[in-house]
């Protein structure tokens, strides 16, 4: 029997779970965002790209993905 840890976020308002021990890299993979088109909110406030990859996610977290659009 798989024994898969899971976590539960809050994403864009909406509660979802995920495998534990991600980091918002492997959350956006999984998500299919384009991480060089969004903006990500981390429990209230913006997360610069630098700490996206020792950024792990825990129960409980809230994330708010933005997703840039180009338009004219």
């Amino acid at each position: 029997m798989n024994n898969i840890e899971t976590i539960t976020l809050q994403v864009n308002g909406k509660p979802k779970k995920f495998i534990s021990q991600m980091n918002l890299p492997q959350f956006l993979e999984e998500m299919q965002f384009n991480p060089y088109l969004v903006v990500i909110e981390y429990n209230g406030e913006i997360l610069h790209k630098e700490y996206w990859e020792n950024t792990f996610l825990k129960t409980g977290d809230n994330l708010e993905v933005v997703t840039i659009v180009g338009g004219g």
